[in-house]
């Protein structure tokens, strides 16, 4: 039985949501702010950088062979959210299906985006005044 590690799981998939058109940058989990928060204290040198891989949660259901993503993202207003977000979660499904269906058994994927903030400027309104 081959066994899929969850954090190339979370490479893969942050690798693609990053490879969108207005992703701007995935936004790190309360778990990962916390737990980065605790390294800093204790560490002298190093990146403050999270990995992009904290903005992605991999869970698994052995029984049923049932995956859960959850992408957090940071979009920029040049596009619209929801297009961003549609895009983001076809790209993680294309990239993650072939690593988790090589288990022999096909696998159930679910993912879940979630726009944490969207920066920039957005586009004025356009308001018709011919009424």
């Amino acid at each position: 039985m081959i066994t899929i590690d969850t954090a190339s799981v979370e490479q893969t998939a942050a690798r693609a949501a990053l490879a969108v058109p207005g992703v701007q940058e995935l936004q790190p989990s309360l778990r990962h702010s916390l737990a980065d928060a605790a390294t800093y204290i204790r560490r002298t040198f190093g990146s403050l950088t999270p990995s992009p891989e904290a903005g992605i949660h991999v869970s698994h259901t052995p029984e049923t062979n049932a995956w859960h993503l959850e992408v957090r993202c940071v979009l920029n207003a040049q596009r619209r959210a929801l297009d961003t977000a549609r895009d983001v979660r076809e790209s993680v499904q294309a990239a993650v299906s072939p690593q988790l269906n090589a288990r022999g058994r096909p696998a159930s994927i679910t993912i879940g985006v979630i726009v944490t903030r969207i920066t920039g400027e957005r586009a004025p309104l356009h308001l018709c005044t011919d009424l």
